[in-house]
């Protein structure tokens, strides 16, 4: 299997995950500030060095599954990506990412408040982590 690379998209951080080389494990990779880097082009060229095959973008859910205007922010972002990639581009349900990822850190004994950039990591790759257990079958 390629590597993946994980993506939780945010108004000012998008966090960044690959896969093991297997595809068994997702791995936080970094934080991009959106302010001070063009996330697009950022991602473009991790998936290039990274050699990953396949990019998972989160897509924010209401918890009723309908989507908001974050999916839609989520949608004009992975059309932006497929235009300019022959990688395939996934949309993956990112419900409860960050709550999980900020739970995983307290418990981990690291201060949240403090960890922001690193939580959207834990997110990408908690994102990520999902699409390669449902997708291990395949």
């Amino acid at each position: 299997m390629k590597k993946a690379l994980g993506i939780d998209l945010g108004d000012a951080r998008v966090g960044i995950a690959v896969s093991d080389d297997l595809g068994m494990l997702a791995h936080p990779v970094e934080t991009i500030t959106v302010r001070t880097t063009p996330p697009l082009d950022r991602i473009l060229k991790l998936a290039a060095d990274l050699n990953a095959s396949t990019i998972v973008v989160g897509m924010p859910r209401n918890m009723d599954g309908s989507h908001g205007p974050a999916a839609e922010k989520a949608r004009a972002f992975i059309e932006s990506l497929r235009a300019k990639t022959s990688r395939t581009v996934v949309a993956w349900d990112e419900r409860l990412t960050t709550v999980s990822a900020s739970r995983a850190l307290h418990e981990a004994g690291r201060n949240t408040r403090q960890q922001k950039s690193l939580i959207d990591q834990v997110a990408a790759q908690i994102i990520l982590q999902g699409w390669l257990d449902a997708t291990a079958c395949d």
